[in-house]
């Protein structure tokens, strides 16, 4: 029996303001937070929560990381915001750290995740025309089923989800849906000449933390190579030291051609995305084709650099590692018939519910927030569960209790 759930006075004035004033584009939690600090949020009454959402793995450095604040703080102070009609002292030395931290040659700043997708998508058809001379507007880009990769128009031409679609055709030609983990299915795709490129997600996470085998990353890398067709990968969620290494790619020695970037590389304090690549594809781009009025502004050169060394200098990806195998075990000690499958890498992971009532995730999630855990289901059955990557293992266990405890509404 599903408990019923009683919000506060306070919360419910800022649910009731959202409702009559903001789009209802969203399904949130009914929760109202207010502040946050390392792998804990607190809501407007006060009562405190273990985040395991992370803004979508953009909170990879904890909630309000001193180290990144005050590089935001100490800039908003100088300079936020020049455009690119003029040089900043800000973006030459983003610019140098990001591109020898990655191992690439350019990189192409921009803000929200959707809008690097969408630089690298260009780049990818310039690169096809000016280089590999595909013929005038023949170009085609080879993307996955399940995937996410953000909401703009073009971007959703190629979703599978049909809430991502309905109603908002007509859609952007020249994009190949294949089977997600299939080479086979991307080998045969291949065999176009007119290929460009391949948009893939090392770990599908909006499609509910979907795992490829082993060896798949790779073997599509040289498929990639061998067809003389740019292998994109899209790190904006699984990058940045989520999975237990600074790139999911990394797990397989996989180095992509064009690199997508976002979300975590600015610590959850304001949109910053990035495009790496090297000059042969960067350079293809030329001055007055593709720009952004924000992108590459000198508060998100400051932060971002902020947001990259405390990942390292704080080891998060091999803590990710760590707490995320400890995470796993965890779960799977709990055995609980409710959950199918338990699956992820690093701090990525999610469990899939098994229930006849198709709502019982949803149900699990308020019980989750009403026990102290945040989290939320994708796709209906499926529960992500990604904290902040300094999480310790005292925390993991705490919260696994609480996992347990909530679970147990479904029997």
């Amino acid at each position: 029996m599903v408990p019923a759930f009683t919000a506060s006075e306070k919360t419910r004035h800022f649910l009731a303001l959202e409702e009559q004033y903001g789009a209802h584009n969203y399904h949130p939690l009914p929760v109202v937070l207010t502040r946050g600090e390392g792998v804990h949020l607190w809501d407007v009454d006060d009562k405190r929560y273990y985040d395991f959402l992370s803004g979508y793995s953009a909170v990879n450095q904890g909630h309000c990381h001193p180290e990144i604040v005050n590089a935001l703080v100490q800039q908003a102070h100088k300079l936020t915001l020049t455009s690119r009609a003029f040089y900043n002292d800000r973006l030459g030395e983003y610019e140098a750290y990001i591109t020898r931290y990655f191992g690439y040659d350019k990189v192409l700043p921009m803000n929200t995740g959707v809008e690097a997708v969408e630089t690298a998508l260009k780049l990818c058809r310039r690169w096809g025309y000016a280089v590999k001379g595909i013929p005038a507007d023949k170009a085609k880009i080879i993307v996955c089923a399940e995937n996410f990769h953000g909401r703009t128009l073009n971007v959703v031409s190629f979703s599978t989800d049909p809430s991502a679609r309905a109603q908002f055709g007509p859609f952007m030609p020249g994009y190949e849906i294949i089977p997600y983990n299939n080479l086979p299915a991307l080998e045969k795709a291949l065999q176009d000449k007119n290929v460009a490129g391949f948009l893939v997600e090392p770990i599908q996470g909006e499609a509910g933390v979907v795992v490829p085998d082993d060896g798949y990353l790779a073997s599509a890398r040289q498929y990639c190579a061998d067809a003389q067709v740019l292998f994109i990968a899209d790190e904006i969620q699984t990058g940045l030291a989520r999975t237990g290494k600074m790139l999911a790619c990394d797990h397989e020695q996989v180095r992509a051609d064009i690199l997508i970037l976002g979300k975590a590389l600015s610590g959850g304090t304001l949109p910053i995305s990035a495009v790496l690549a090297d000059d042969e594809i960067m350079l293809t781009l030329k001055p007055g084709e593709h720009g952004s009025t924000y992108g590459g502004n000198p508060l998100a050169s400051k932060v971002a650099i902020a947001a990259m060394e405390v990942l390292k200098k704080e080891k998060m990806a091999d803590n990710a590692a760590a707490m995320g195998t400890l995470l796993r075990d965890q779960l799977q000690a709990i055995q609980s018939s409710h959950v199918a499958v338990i699956r992820g890498k690093g701090l990525l992971n999610a469990i899939v519910i098994q229930h006849p009532n198709p709502d019982a995730a949803w149900q699990v999630c308020l019980t989750l927030k009403e026990n102290g855990l945040l989290a939320k289901p994708t796709h209906g059955h499926i529960i992500r569960l990604a904290p902040p990557l300094l999480i310790t293992a005292a925390q993991i266990k705490d919260s696994v209790g609480i996992i347990q405890k909530s679970l147990s509404i479904l029997d």
